[in-house]
């Protein structure tokens, strides 16, 4: 334990083992291999009563105030946009309007900014409906039961199709309208996001050569970066993987995916490690890894860079399998709705499941923590 440090981001997601999931503080402490005073120091500096979490709540209190202003904003900027001309429309159309738009914004909005009165528009809604309309509900009825037994897959034109099958008689522009006016649509599949990748800067060769079980820890790391879902958008996850016991060693997870996010993954794994001797680091040829403070990280940490051959995966094989695992086992099970409930999730996967409980193949099916321990056994008992 001794000369060993732990970035700001690590201390934070600890504490929340034990304020917000209720890990008592000797289990998380030994499971992350700190010591309990350690932990408790950690939880009265980021804890719930401590000045920065306070600090930060105001400030969050604050974010969301500002954010459910400019939501308003937005929102009556919005209908501006979209009811361009319906202001010099018949009141009716008006009304009209308002009823196609009233569950994306509140009624009464919508009535202050068309300069209707809402009474006005309640008692025309409540007028019965006109032929038309009544056709329209129908076949929005079987609109909605046709893309529901589709497993909600099918778009406009074989809904339409569906509709000619069993008789009924209408254009494939209603049924388009039909759809929007509903919010039922094709689905579009599950897309990896796409970046714009910046000129290489710096190759170094392929060192490892695929050799990924090294005879003692500190030998090779391997490095990779990959995105996980959320309802607010990718949540981006960087990982410094020893080979010799597959120990997730240094992580950073960010918002956005910058050079930022692999330096300070592999700043976490040499505070945790502090290596005597120099580690050969791979990665890909991703633009974080080529740039020049990732080489500059490199040498003045005593570390020697290698990098994949160019669109080959399976020379960085073992960072790969880990965030397969991941994935597999916690990822896909989950879905979250913020990024800290990624972050606090993927914590608690790395440090108080993978590193010191999941059994590991490679490893004679111990945990990557035992496994280290054994080798120091071993050596000590030379």
């Amino acid at each position: 334990m001794s000369g060993k440090r732990y970035p700001e981001e690590f201390k934070i997601e600890a504490v929340k083992q034990v304020v917000d999931r209720g890990h008592s503080v000797a289990d998380v402490a030994k499971r992350l291999d700190i010591t309990t005073h350690s932990l408790y120091a950690w939880v009265k500096k980021f804890g719930p009563d401590s000045k920065k979490h306070n600090d930060l709540s105001e400030a969050q209190a604050e974010i969301k105030r500002l954010q459910k202003e400019l939501k308003r904003a937005t929102e009556e900027r919005d209908i501006f946009k979209k009811s361009r001309g319906v202001l010099r429309k018949a009141v009716r159309l008006r009304y009209a309007f308002i009823k196609d738009n009233s569950n994306s914004w509140p009624v009464r909005w919508l009535c202050r900014m068309l300069d209707v009165h809402p009474s006005g528009y309640y008692a025309w809604s409540s007028k019965p409906l006109s032929k038309r309309d009544k056709a329209n509900r129908r076949l929005t009825g079987l609109i909605k039961q046709f893309w529901l037994e589709s497993g909600g897959v099918y778009g406009y034109r074989k809904i339409h199709s569906d509709l000619r099958d069993i008789g009924e008689r209408c254009g494939i522009n209603r049924v388009y309208r039909l759809m929007v006016r509903e919010g039922l649509r094709a689905q579009v599949g599950y897309r990896r996001p796409r970046h714009r990748g910046e000129e290489s800067h710096v190759v170094v060769p392929n060192r490892l050569n695929r050799e990924f079980n090294p005879a003692a820890p500190d030998e090779a790391w391997v490095t990779d970066i990959t995105h996980v879902r959320t309802h607010e958008g990718w949540l981006y996850l960087a990982v410094v993987v020893d080979l010799f016991s597959r120990k997730v060693i240094g992580w950073s997870m960010q918002q956005r995916i910058t050079k930022d996010i692999v330096l300070n993954a592999l700043l976490m794994a040499v505070w945790r490690r502090n290596p005597k001797q120099q580690v050969t680091v791979h990665s890909d040829q991703g633009s974080q890894y080529t740039s020049h403070d990732w080489q500059a990280f490199l040498k003045a940490n005593g570390l020697e860079g290698s990098m994949s051959r160019r669109g080959n995966c399976h020379d960085n094989a073992v960072a790969e399998s880990f965030f397969q695992l991941l994935k597999r086992e916690r990822i896909k099970k989950k879905i979250y709705s913020t990024r800290d409930d990624a972050r606090a999730d993927i914590f608690d996967y790395i440090e108080m499941f993978y590193n010191c409980k999941r059994k590991h193949g490679s490893n004679n099916l111990l945990s990557p923590v035992e496994y280290e321990k054994r080798h120091v056994q071993r050596l000590g008992s030379v």
